[in-house]
């Protein structure tokens, strides 16, 4: 467990940092938000507990930061309890909300649990090379960049996954993602395709063309 804890308050950094080292994990301290977002960019953190008001650049903003390079699993800290202030942070993908003063413990229980839930949603998440697929998140990542995909070329890149290494025909693909009542032909499907192949950028390497037949997702 690799914790990143982000507050401008040294006590509590100091504080936090040996609860985690004394369960058996790795801290590493930030006193700012900006100094938070810089330290994702280059290394890896298990989860971020993330003070909200802080110099510099605050927690909510870091987080927004944050997350348009790396999904990590974060705990806002915060003296402000208000409920405008908790939906906003879920809003921007923030795992919990915990407020100050608050027992050690129990930021600890909760950093065990958004972690082991974090196992259970990993299930869901596939990568191939620098492609990461979310599937429960319908998040597409292209060596760390957000793709920006339309509805339709979510389902049918989530399609393809599904199926990997089986052979589609665009009538299948019509069939299953369009639905039977769609009055489309085969050139929808060959749109969409060449669409989804562009915000994949080199990874399109991965939709093969069946000529004759349709496509597969092949690795």
């Amino acid at each position: 467990m690799k914790v990143l804890i982000v507050d401008d308050e040294a006590m509590i950094r100091g504080v936090l940092k040996e609860y985690v080292e004394f369960e058996g994990g790795t801290a590493v301290e930030a006193e700012d938000g900006m100094q938070a977002v810089n330290m994702c960019r280059e290394d890896d953190f298990d989860i971020i507990l993330m003070d909200v008001m802080m110099p510099r650049l605050d927690g909510f903003s870091a987080v927004k930061e944050i997350k348009k390079f790396k999904n990590i699993p974060v705990i806002m800290l915060s003296a402000r309890g208000e409920e405008y202030d908790k939906l906003f942070g879920f809003e921007i993908g923030v795992d919990d909300y915990v407020t100050k003063p608050f027992s050690p413990k129990e930021v600890m229980a909760r950093v065990h649990a958004v972690l082991k839930r974090g196992v259970q949603e990993n299930k869901d998440i596939v990568s191939f090379e620098g492609l990461t697929i979310d599937m429960a998140g319908r998040n597409v990542l292209v060596d760390g960049e957000k793709a920006e995909l339309t509805p339709k070329e979510y389902e049918i890149l989530f399609y393809f996954v599904k199926n990997k290494g089986i052979a589609l025909t665009r009538e299948k693909l019509l069939m299953d993602v369009w639905g039977f009542d769609f009055y489309g032909d085969d050139r929808t499907v060959d749109t969409h395709i060449k669409m989804l192949r562009s915000n994949l950028k080199q990874y399109r390497k991965f939709i093969v063309t069946l000529r004759g037949l349709g496509y597969k997702f092949e690795v």
